[in-house]
């Protein structure tokens, strides 16, 4: 737990991880305790990582004049919210998300964060060691997507809607592009495969990589950010359906684009 505000106790200081296979980029920890904060981007440093840190009030600025590779933030900003302050960066970009909380965090609050687009949800005692290992395998999932973007063609259509596998686009049979993150894309992907057919949770967590969350839930709160965004056309509404007890079902006929 985090005793003062001006001499920080995160446990034993772990000596440095082996180099990562590829470089983290530029990282933004979005912290009000100066003290706190210091500790935090300090750490990173010293793992060889290019970190800078500011409070809420500056985040809008740093996200839209820096190249940030990710962005650790505090879910308890003192007189700010930081589900508030999730919410505006994921209204001007897509970079990946931490949030960490440094004590109890309630499951309330961590099912809205990964709504609102958090890539993950780190609480209890701050652990700066496990903050840069989640870093690390949210960067390493978001690489693995890209590459695997890159190799895959075709698509699906489906019900008039399109999803391209280059691009990662959907387009709705009014030919409006719907954005997608890599889960949700991983997630959709998988229940185009087999339509019709129940997949459990632990399949679709397989089939998204989510079984590196501690948070298993975390399939159902991607399930209903899907829905909310398939729904914003008529023709998506209704495409997923629940199999209470089992699993997700996609209740469409689906072509596979070559």
């Amino acid at each position: 737990m985090y005793r003062s505000p001006t001499t920080p106790d995160f446990g034993p200081r772990p000596g440095p991880l082996p180099a990562p296979s590829a470089q983290m980029g530029r990282v933004l920890v979005v912290e009000e305790d100066t003290a706190r904060r210091h500790a935090i981007v300090s750490y990173l440093v010293d793992q060889r990582c290019t970190a800078l840190g500011c409070g809420a009030l500056e985040v809008t600025r740093h996200i839209q004049a820096q190249s940030l590779s990710l962005v650790m933030l505090d879910s308890r900003l003192g007189t700010f919210n930081g589900l508030d302050i999730l919410n505006q960066i994921r209204r001007r970009s897509n970079v990946p998300v931490i949030l960490y909380a440094d004590g109890h965090q309630v499951d309330a609050d961590r099912i809205i964060g990964l709504e609102l687009g958090a890539d993950d949800f780190l609480s209890g005692p701050l652990s700066l060691h496990e903050l840069l290992v989640r870093a690390r395998a949210v960067l390493r999932r978001q690489e693995l997507g890209r590459l695997g973007a890159r190799s895959l063609r075709g698509g699906y259509r489906f019900n008039g809607w399109e999803l391209l596998h280059a691009t990662r686009e959907l387009t709705s049979p009014d030919a409006v592009l719907v954005g997608l993150t890599k889960k949700e894309y991983a997630l959709l992907v998988a229940l185009l495969e087999m339509p019709g057919r129940t997949l459990s949770r632990l399949q679709l967590m397989r089939a998204t990589r989510a079984h590196e969350d501690i948070y298993d839930r975390s399939i159902d709160v991607q399930i209903l950010r899907l829905r909310r965004k398939l729904a914003a056309d008529p023709s998506g509404t209704g495409l997923i359906k629940t199999d209470r007890g089992l699993g997700y079902t996609l209740d469409a006929h689906v072509e596979n684009l070559h």
